[in-house]
């Protein structure tokens, strides 16, 4: 374990939003003793993105500093449905679901984390041995007033929106489950500090040393706009094809590169803003832009990968080619036929329907390398396109009759 205090809370403090408390932290670290390093993910859905690894970048750092890092799947509250953010309840995942995402995510996190100094944890094992009196028990320690400080409680509960009873259980078991691993840190998204903290009051009623709070900011999507979200469409997904991961690095704006560098890139702190300066002082940031693709596509796929990316993203760019490997994706439509706006939402170029009607007014969208002038063409069903937005998106689709 590094024995450099100040070092370890500077690279930790990197993009960091909340440190609560500082001072406590370092002590932790000053003892000399790993620290038990936990965050939890909800099994909601089987891929992770981008936005996801930011958290997962953090713990690779603890790691780094030779800390005990938990990676807690929630198999139990996933059950429950984490309702942070929302403005309605948020649907429960059923069992079989909750197992078959939990199997992926361990197979996507050790592309950052070190396999042999992660624990895999599940938040069932202590939940689903605990009883109806226990629950009850937890149930007492935290108020409806404190949770009703929650914002999105709050809000729902203003507007005469319905909170379901089951909700509130929530942010007592992700508390709760601080206690039963005995975290001395736990990270979280911004949108999840309510919840960090009453693990905080939770160990505390339970006579333990209250865990340090470290969140970390929201990425924005490729929007520059809104958080990363696949029911957005501006994701970048870590099994996304390397020349795809390439091209989406690519389109963000030269502004949001260096906020990709110091949330996903594992570069020092000094080589960034070196960067910087050099682009301040005229170099292209198209350029200093490849070095951050390169990066993260070697990091998920290979640097063979991400070389080969990098050459096909310079043809296309610069001649408008093809990409020549592209893989067939099958796409299941109801009926016959289906309208290319939708194909262009669910290949995830397009944020909704309307935004791809407007890129077919821009003359950006091209089917087969025919442009395509009307918002109403359809592709049929049976029949394989080669379907491109502008010069870094391209897919070559097959469609299927469902079921």
């Amino acid at each position: 374990m590094s024995s450099n205090v100040d070092d370890q809370i500077a690279e930790l403090k990197r993009g960091a939003v909340d440190l609560i408390q500082e001072a406590d932290l370092r002590k932790k670290i000053a003892r000399g003793v790993p620290l038990r390093v936990k965050a939890g993910f909800d099994p909601t859905a089987p891929d992770l993105h981008l936005g996801h690894t930011v958290l997962i970048n953090k713990l690779r750092q603890f790691q780094h500093f030779g800390h005990e890092v938990i990676f807690l799947i929630g198999d139990f509250t996933g059950l429950i449905g984490d309702p942070t953010g929302k403005s309605a309840t948020r649907p429960r995942l059923t069992p079989a679901e909750i197992a078959a995402n939990a199997v992926t995510y361990q197979e996507q996190i050790y592309k950052i984390l070190d396999r042999e100094r992660t624990v895999i944890d599940f938040n069932s094992r202590w939940m689903g041995a605990m009883s109806a009196a226990g629950l009850i028990e937890l149930a007492a320690k935290h108020t409806v007033a404190r949770m009703l400080e929650r914002d999105d409680f709050h809000k729902r509960y203003k507007s005469g929106q319905p909170i379901a009873v089951h909700e509130f259980l929530y942010p007592l078991v992700q508390g709760y489950d601080s206690v039963a691993l005995r975290a001395d840190v736990e990270l979280g998204g911004t949108d999840q500090k309510f919840n960090l903290l009453v693990g905080r009051q939770l160990q505390e009623a339970h006579g333990q040393e209250p865990q340090i709070v470290l969140t970390t900011p929201l990425l924005e999507g490729l929007d520059g706009v809104q958080k990363m979200s696949k029911s957005l469409g501006n994701t970048i997904g870590i099994h996304d094809a390397p020349g795809v991961m390439f091209g989406k690095l690519m389109s963000i704006s030269d502004a949001l590169m260096w906020r990709y560098f110091e949330l996903l890139s594992f570069r020092p702190l000094s080589e960034i803003a070196a960067l910087q300066a050099a682009v301040n002082a005229g170099r292209n940031p198209r350029d200093v832009k490849f070095e951050l693709a390169r990066e993260i596509v070697t990091r998920f796929h290979t640097p063979g990968d991400a070389e080969r990316a990098q050459s096909d993203f310079t043809a296309r760019f610069q001649q408008g080619a093809t990409p020549a490997d592209l893989a067939e994706q099958v796409i299941a439509i109801a009926g016959g036929s289906v309208r290319l706006t939708a194909v262009l939402k669910d290949l995830g170029f397009v944020a909704s329907s309307s935004e791809g009607s407007r890129k077919i007014q821009e003359g950006a969208v091209r089917v087969n390398q025919e442009k395509v002038l009307s918002h109403s063409h359809e592709l049929l069903v049976g029949d394989t396109y080669v379907v491109s937005v502008g010069k870094r998106h391209f897919a070559k689709i097959r469609l299927a009759n469902q079921g």
